[in-house]
Parts: C-alpha cells; structure tokens; sequence
C-alpha cells in the first residue's frame, strides 16, 4: 500500500474584489490554513471487478465509494493515462459522473457536494486506479477564502504525485510533518488540472485562486495577466467567518447593474479600487528592516484597505455582519475590510506587529461573541507541498 498526501492553502483578496471583473487590478495572497489529502493506492486486487474507490470526507463526515469496475465502465478511463496533460471534463463525461452521483442521492440543499465530488471523481479516474482519499481542511467552506480551489489543488497534487508525475523536490516546508516543495514546472501541471475541476464547481472561474494556492506567496491579477508579488515582511491577518451565506453570482451582478445605472460614478470607484490595488502591489514588496519602517508599511496598508471598504460599500457589497466586524475591530483601532464576494462570509483585519496578545484576544472574544469564528493566518506563505512514502500521520491521524 503506497501512501502520500498533499496540502494546499486557501486564499484571500487583499484588495480589487468586484471591481477586477471591469479591469481594475487585484491583489491576492495565500494564507495558511490548508486543505489536506492523503492518498493510500491499493494493489490491484485479482479481481477487478471487487476494487473500489472510497473517499472519506472528514469534516462532514462523509464517505463515498464505487466499485473501480462501474467507474471503468461508466467513465471509460485507462488508468494513468495522460496524466502529463491536463484536459478539459467532457460534457459527455460530466453526464457520466452525474448519473454515478445520482446514486448517492445527494440532496438537492447539498449542491456544493455534488459539485465537489464530481470535480474528485473527474481528477481520480483520469489519473489513477482504485485507492482511498482522505481530506481535511482547515477552511471554512463557501466564505470566500478558496476552499474549492485548495480542495482541487491538494487532490490534484496527491493524484499526480501517486501517479509518479509529481516529485517532491526537497526542501522541507517548516511545521515537520515531511511536508516539501514542488518544482516549478510540476506546478504548472497541478494548477492545469486544478482549473480544470474548478471548472466543474464554478462553471467559469477566473483562474486566480486555483494559481494562488498552487504556487502560494502573493499574485496581482489585472485583465487576466498575473504577476508574482514577493512580500519582503510577514502581514498577519485575523479573519472573522460570519458565517452568512452569499451569492456570489447575484453580487456581482449587482455590481454590474450598479455600474450600468451610475456608469461614470462607478467608473471612477473602479479607477479608484486599482490606484489601491497597485499601490497594495508597491508596498507588499518593500523592505522594511526595524520597528519603524514595519510599522509605516502597516500603517499605509491599513489605510488602503480602510479605503478599498468604503469603495467595496459604494459598489452595495457590504451587509450587517460585516458592519458588525467593522464597528468592533474599529473600537480597537483596528482596520477590517471584507474578502471576495461580501454580503456576508469574511472579513480581513491587519494584526500589526506591535499590536500586544491581550488586545488580540480582547478583539477575537467580542468577535466570537456575536457567534461570528475567527481564525489568525499569515498572510504569502508557500503553495502546494507534497509528502511522500515517509509519511506517518495526516492532520493528526495515523493513515
């Protein structure tokens, strides 16, 4: 029995939601809260025809299996073959997964499963034969800080690795666990078909935060253009999940009803939303080597974000929770604004380095009071990294 997982991190728009969708710039960053996929390929048992395929959702705790044998005849997939190039989901083959699924009888309220589990099924009989996948993640889900995308990323990179595709290259990624680096060029190939089962889920996705939790560190976006940021000091972030729901979907169409009724107003938030997000780009990447420079670099970014709210209201993408995150970190002289979509899931608040433990806490406690979960990430670190052969444990169980 081979074993091997990968982890890959959610993400966060430091600023340029909304208003990248009509050309502004946008800067994101990955954070380290991480979803885990641990991979035990079994031997090819005498009789096809009995191998299954089980992934075992521990957050939900969820599990699924199908024989190997119904997926090689509903699916028609050799094995391993073509995993050096990712390649789109047919619509034939989406049916496909969607008459397996229907099995399951997955309801209706649980779209977001079906989704998700058509993207697995995609990715694992396109690369591999029968095994079982366990995930974990640290993230919540549907809150705007790429779940979907670590999900695929992390399940492309195990599949990939198992299929031998995939080579650590050394270079243990901190925390111990025998976490290492991926090379640049099998990078590439993991974010490929990480996009592709993002495609599934979300049917058009922009690309950004499959690419974001693939190479880690910070990106800008700007008219489908990224360009890599490197983030010369540590930024912490609090993020507070408020745990309302959203559509994505229907927010952004609002944005764009709004442009269209207020076209050289909302112009002008646009212009005003990349001015910040360029700037964020600047000062991201400058050295800042004592207290002093720390503190005006956090100092300026603070501001930025405090600007890009107010825009991110104007465009009518806040709501009461968010209201709520804001008026409280405020009383601690603190700066918050929302990530992603708005109208709920999460927002971002500046932890400066010389901001005390207490306060810290003081600020989380008032937060969780209102029933709203908050996690502290920094904000840059690495992609996808791999663990191979060696690896005893997975998020704190033996595998």
């Amino acid at each position: 029995m081979e074993v091997c997982a990968a982890r890959a991190p959610g993400k966060i728009i430091l600023a340029g939601e909304h208003a990248v969708v009509h050309g502004s710039a946008a800067v994101a960053a990955a954070i380290d809260l991480y979803t885990r996929c641990s991979l035990c390929l079994m031997p090819l048992a005498d009789d096809e025809a009995a191998a299954t395929l089980e992934l075992d959702l521990k957050d939900p705790g969820l599990t699924f299996s199908w024989p190997c044998g119904r997926l090689r005849e509903v699916l028609l997939t050799d094995e391993a073959a073509g995993a050096r190039e990712a390649r789109p989901c047919s619509p034939d083959r989406l049916a496909s997964i969607a008459r397996l699924l229907e099995e399951h009888e997955i309801p209706e309220a649980k779209i977001w499963l079906s989704a998700g589990l058509s993207a697995f099924l995609f990715l694992y009989t396109s690369i591999l034969g029968p095994g079982k996948v366990t995930v974990s993640s640290d993230l919540p889900m549907g809150s705007g800080l790429g779940s979907s995308a670590a999900f695929c990323v992390s399940m492309s990179g195990v599949l990939l690795t198992a299929a031998g595709v995939v080579t650590a290259v050394g270079g243990i990624s901190g925390e111990g666990m025998g976490w290492e680096l991926v090379g640049k060029d099998d990078l590439e190939l993991v974010n490929r078909w990480a996009f592709q089962g993002e495609k599934i889920i979300h049917g058009k996705p922009s690309g950004i935060d499959n690419a974001v939790s693939t190479f880690g560190s910070m990106i800008k976006f700007k008219k489908g253009e990224l360009t890599n940021l490197k983030s010369s000091n540590p930024v912490k972030m609090l993020i507070t999940d408020t745990r309302v729901g959203r559509n994505t979907k229907a927010l952004v169409a609002g944005v764009s009803e709004r442009a269209s009724r207020h076209s050289d107003a909302m112009a002008s938030v646009f212009n005003a939303v990349n001015s910040i997000s360029e700037e964020v780009s600047s000062i991201v990447e400058l050295a800042a080597n004592d207290e002093i420079a720390i503190t005006s670099k956090e100092e300026k970014l603070a501001e930025l974000m405090e600007m890009n709210q107010g825009l991110l209201q104007c465009m009518g993408v806040s709501h009461s929770s968010i209201e709520t995150v804001l008026r409280t970190t405020l009383k601690f002289n603190l700066v918050s604004k929302l990530t992603g979509a708005g109208g709920g899931g999460c927002v971002l608040t500046l932890i400066p380095t010389m901001l005390s433990n207490l306060v810290l806490e003081k600020v989380i406690a008032e937060l969780e009071s209102h029933s709203f979960r908050c996690f502290k990430v920094e904000v840059g670190g690495q992609g996808l990294q791999v663990c191979q052969g060696g690896c005893s444990y997975f998020n704190g169980d033996v595998v």
